[in-house]
Formats: C-alpha cells, structure tokens, sequence
C-alpha cells in the first residue's frame, strides 16, 4: 500500500510540473460538473431585462474534451446528455493513532482512491412535444473505491467526498423528476425523485474541494440521515418563485425514507414503493443574489431551515429526564427536529477573464442540538480562478470547516468511557470537535480536463481529541466526455 502510495504521489507531483504550462482554450471548471446543473438554477438571478415569456431554462452544458456534432444535435432539438467522470485519491504522510483499545488494532497508514462515472439527462419538452416551460431531468452514477480517513479513525468527514451512497452498482439512480417554469422564470414547480440539498443549502462552489465536510454540501446539512443530498433522493414537491430581480423564495415538501443512503433500501435507487416512508421534511430558504462591480462580481446569501417531522432520540435523556447511558430506559422521543442555515458567498475581485475572480465563501449549519450528532458546522473557503494572467481558468483554493459536537452526544460518550462500554458513532474516544483544513490548486489541463492536487489537514479527527492529527497529499480529476 506505500509502495502504491508514493507511486501515486509520485504520478501526481509530474503530471502537475508537466500540466502547468499548457496554455488552455477552453474554460472548464469544478463549478460546472454533472449534479451541480440544480444549484446552478438557484443562484442565477434573472436578467434585468428578462421576459415574462414562459421557457425553459438553459441547460447545463460543461465544456466536453472534444465538440460532438451529435451532442450539438440532439440539443438544438431539446435532448441534453453529458457524461463525465471524477476520480479522486487521497494516501497519508503521517502515521495513525496506536493502542490497545478496540478498533486502533485496524488503523494504518495507507492511500485509497475513489470516484463515480456520471450520466446526465435532460430533454426540453417544450422543443419535443410543444409543452411550453415543461423539461425532466435525471441523473444516474456508479460509483468505486473507498476513502482514506477510516484509515487513521475518522468517519465523520470523508477525505474523497465521492465514495458512498452510490449503492455499488453499476447505474444508481440519482434524481429523475419533471419542472414546469413560467413566467419567464419567475416561477418553478418540480416534483418527482428529487434530491432536496441539491436545490436547499446548495452551491456549485462547494465541490472546488475534495474532501466530505466542504464538497456535495457542508456535512453538517446531512446529519440526520433524513435530509436527501445526491446521491440520495426521494419522492419530492418544490416550488422557487423569484418575485425580485435578486431575490428568490422556494420551499418544499420531501417524504423520509428511512434508510435512504444504505445498501438494503436504496442500492440502485429504483425503489419506488414508499413502503419505508417514515415522516416528512419541509424546508424554506430565502436567498438574495445582488451582482455588483457592473456584472462582474456575482454574489449569494441565503438563510433557510427544514424541520423534520419524524420522531428522533434524544441524544442524553431517557424517558424520565436522566441519562440513558446510566439507566439503561429507553431514549426520550422528541415528535420533531429541525436544522437551520446561513451560507453567503461573494466575488470579490474580478480578473481580466469573463468567470475569473477571487471568491469568499462562508456559512453556518446549526442542528438541534438534543437530536443531532453535529450540533454546529462552521466554514470559510476562498477560491482565487484566473490570478495568473496566462491561466484564466485554473484555481487557488483555500477551506476550513470546523464541527462541534452536540454536548448531549459527548457526555453520554463520557459515560459510555466510564462504564468500559463500546461507544456509538464509531468513536474511540469522546467526541467533541474537528477541524479540516484543505488547500489545492485546480489545472485546467485541456478541454474538459482538470487536474487538482490537493493537501488536506485533519485536527482531531472523528472530533476526538486521543486521535493523532492526519495529513493528506491527493489529486482530485475531473473529465468531461460530452
């Protein structure tokens, strides 16, 4: 496995000497790949001359590795098919936490890689069948490998965002569900197989990274297992109304499905009975999206919640208002939970390239803190595309995420540690905090190819304090194929 390790390090460092140089003709960028086609919808403010006329939005068309006259095609005729793949290697420079409590016997240092070959369709039916503003789309992967982070303790943060959730198999069923826009796009009615926190808590920006706490969405936005975040998704109704320029309104209603990113329920994501439906979640976000410096510097700040309707366990009390730990009663049932959010971005300095700039990013995930594991998440990223005049779509990226544990989940942890018990959440020490630290920088290497290597820094890893900090090197790639 070292071997493999230095080898693959080896691989990346040349191929990032070697890619530096090459002058780029085309602009592809990790804000366009395959699944961020909704999020892209949500923060694109109307123009300040937009019709009233009912359409269909523009798809989401990345820059391919060659222009395919049938792709060209089929979209001027409404048929939009992409097909891409990420591929994303993680291996440790340092060595694991030993000892002799179980589960430390298993920790080594070593590399993993994992990814997902991607498909995506989207058909305009207003060009197919003369149905005005009407388009369906769907989304299927496969995903392979595994992740680096169980290696050295950690589960709470995946250093490849892309392993799990994919169910194993060869086509997984990501989103498959039908939009209706109107009114020049002022309004939006969906409703079908959707996944909820590709539309709520949502950004394109996010997957400028690799590792799990910042990439798909901020970890703590999922931390119920209730909320449905690709690849997961369930039978969904979303309405978006736009009833400003920069402002926009959406909520919805999702269905929970329990088990919904585990094998024995959702491996392929064709299961569509409902039988395992358990409750509903309701989210609401407002967002406002003002563009200043004269169209140059896009920003988005946007303020949401969700509460679930399904009863959770109380993460300390029993049923009589004493620790479940030490009484051994059963859990105090709460009817509900919630999970609130603030995410802002901003560009802030725009370079000569039309999509170049330095971008900040922030945001906050606050949980209920007598249900959930993470009780808060906070983030801070900065993305700088295009600093280096000769290549405008190459990007200098920066994130930090800090997780805080919910105090109810670290004392009956600390009770567990007492009693000589085996502890929940896979932890092997007390939970309390962590922090992930990464910094990469993204090649444009050639039309639809890109090239990041990265470092990521773990601080207590599994938010555990007996666990040595971990240290990364990996390369994350991404390739367009139409």
């Amino acid at each position: 496995m070292r071997h493999f390790q230095r080898y693959s390090l080896f691989v990346s460092a040349c191929a990032f000497v070697s890619c530096i140089g090459y002058q780029p003709v085309f602009a592809q960028v990790m804000d366009r790949n395959i699944g961020s086609a909704p999020s892209i919808l949500v923060e694109t403010p109307l123009t300040h001359s937009a019709p009233w006329k009912t359409s269909v939005p523009a798809f989401s068309t990345p820059e391919e590795i060659y222009s395919n006259p049938l792709s060209i095609w089929l979209r001027a005729r409404g048929i939009n098919f992409l097909l891409d793949n990420t591929n994303e290697f993680a291996g440790a420079i340092t060595s694991p936490t030993k000892g002799n409590t179980p589960g430390f016997e298993n920790y080594n240092q070593g590399a993993s890689d994992a990814g997902q070959y991607a498909m995506q369709l989207d058909l305009n039916w207003e060009k197919l069948a003369g149905l005005r503003g009407f388009a369906t789309h769907m989304i299927t992967v496969g995903r392979y490998g595994t992740t680096a982070n169980r290696m050295f303790g950690d589960w709470l943060n995946h250093a490849s965002e892309d392993y799990g959730g994919g169910g194993n198999v060869v086509v997984h069923l990501v989103y498959m569900y039908g939009e209706e826009t109107l009114l020049g796009g002022r309004l939006a009615i969906a409703a079908g197989r959707m996944a909820e926190i590709s539309d709520f808590a949502a950004s394109s920006l996010f997957c400028n990274f690799q590792n799990g706490s910042m990439c798909g969405r901020p970890k703590g936005i999922t931390d119920t297992n209730y909320a449905a975040g690709y690849p997961a998704s369930t039978w969904g109704f979303r309405v978006r109304g736009r009833p400003a320029r920069s402002l926009y309104i959406q909520t919805g209603v999702y269905p929970i499905e329990n088990g919904i990113y585990q094998n024995y329920q959702h491996r392929t994501g064709f299961k569509f009975n409902g039988a395992n439906i358990i409750g509903y979640t309701a989210p609401l976000e407002v967002g406002f999206e003002p563009v200043l410096g004269h169209g140059t510097l896009p920003g988005h700040y946007k303020f949401g919640a969700q509460l679930f309707s399904t009863p959770q366990s109380d993460n300390f009390y029993d049923e009589a208002g004493m620790p479940y730990v030490l009484t051994k009663d059963k859990q105090k049932q709460h009817s509900a939970s919630w999970s609130t959010w603030g995410m802002f971005d901003q560009r802030i300095i725009h370079y000569r390239a039309k999509d170049s700039g330095l971008t900040a990013l922030t945001g906050v995930i606050y949980n209920d803190p007598q249900t959930s594991l993470r009780k808060y998440e906070v983030y801070a990223a900065l993305i700088n595309r295009g600093f280096i005049e000769s290549r405008p779509y190459d990007s200098l990226n920066l994130s930090f995420t800090y997780t805080k544990i919910a105090s109810g989940v670290t004392r009956s942890e600390g009770y567990f540690l007492t009693k000589g018990e085996k502890l929940p959440n896979h932890a092997t020490g007390v939970q309390r905090d962590a922090m992930v630290l990464e910094l990469n920088y993204a090649i444009h290497v050639m039309r639809g190819v890109i090239f990041t290597p990265l470092f990521e820094y773990y601080i207590n890893p599994n938010a555990q304090n007996n666990l040595k900090d971990a240290a990364l090197l990996g390369f994350k790639s991404h390739i367009q194929f139409m």
